[in-house]
């Protein structure tokens, strides 16, 4: 088995490529088999989701894989206005390459919710501050818990959900969100905004902004002086975090329950790396325990055999 994590070749940095696109793709499901091909014939890696709604994920590999990639998508008449953002990553951030169908691409789980019929305004990053600043404005996080725990916009609403299906439950039992004229909503890169708007236009509200790119784009334009932007933006790779202009951050993953740490995290005696961490340790048995244990032991063997163990 290879190290599909080594440095990329000639010692350059690996492309990442974020992107999503809302479409009505009825032949979703044929699309699947000749994009896991382009895919795997590049040595690209990572996740793409297919939906009869469009097409949603992460990939990375070299510069001219991700182009073909990304060729190959545009070529089809439904994402030929597909957009991406980009960063880099010095090791392959993914284990493998999967293209799933699913019902959704980013799922909400409710089916009257059609971002291409109606949709909230969308605010370019540089104009971003101005409108979260404003005092007629309700700024709220549409991502889990998890992540807003590394970071989040000054002075937005955090849900504190755990899944996105929690999110339309929220806003049903927070009336009080229509007591400013203005809802400004953020995620990582876009696509739950896109559904959320929608959902809070379906709602009623009138005047509903997005952040256009994400907080990734806003990461990417606004300098770190100018930034209303506090801590880091968890992704969902083995980078964990990054933090202003795209670079790695800090954070480190719990393989155990798959949430971010911190440097005061991982100090705690409750961490055993690959076991448990200040999070997870008070909820898995001592059972679960032995199992990841297990698996760290044949994780340790697979790398000092040479080989990279998928579970790692």
């Amino acid at each position: 088995m290879t190290d599909i994590r080594a440095e990329a070749p000639d010692g350059n940095s690996f492309r990442v490529a974020a992107l999503y696109h809302f479409t009505r793709l009825p032949r979703f499901e044929d699309l699947r088999a000749p994009l896991q091909a382009v895919c795997d014939a590049g040595g690209v890696r990572g996740t793409l989701l297919l939906a009869h709604e469009g097409i949603n994920g992460t990939i990375a590999g070299t510069d001219a894989a991700i182009d073909a990639v990304l060729a190959f998508l545009r070529a089809q008449p439904e994402f030929a206005g597909l957009e991406h953002k980009e960063s880099r990553a010095g090791t392959m951030p993914f284990l493998r390459m999967k293209v799933r169908l699913k019902k959704e691409i980013v799922t909400m789980g409710v089916e009257t919710v059609d971002p291409l019929r109606a949709v909230g305004t969308y605010v370019e990053a540089r104009d971003w501050n101005a409108l979260i600043a404003n005092p007629d404005t309700i700024v709220i996080d549409t991502r889990n818990a998890y992540e807003t725990a590394i970071g989040m916009f000054r002075g937005a609403l955090d849900p504190k959900t755990r899944t996105f299906r929690d999110f339309p439950d929220w806003v049903r039992s927070n009336p009080g969100l229509g007591d400013r004229p203005k809802i400004a909503m953020y995620c990582t890169g876009g696509i739950r905004c896109e559904k959320a708007t929608a959902f809070m236009k379906e709602q009623g509200f009138d005047e509903v902004y997005h952040l256009k790119g994400g907080i990734l784009k806003y990461l990417e334009e606004v300098p770190e002086e100018e930034s209303l932007w506090q801590g880091a933006c968890f992704v969902f790779d083995e980078r964990v975090s990054v933090v202003h202009g795209l670079k790695e951050g800090d954070h480190r993953l719990c393989h155990a329950c798959r949430q971010p740490l911190t440097a005061e995290d991982t100090a705690s005696p409750l961490h055993e790396e690959g076991v448990a961490c200040v999070h997870c340790h008070g909820s898995r048995s001592e059972e679960d325990r032995e199992r990841y244990r297990e698996r760290k032991r044949q994780i340790a063997h697979a790398q000092k055999a040479g080989r990279r163990h998928l579970g790692g």
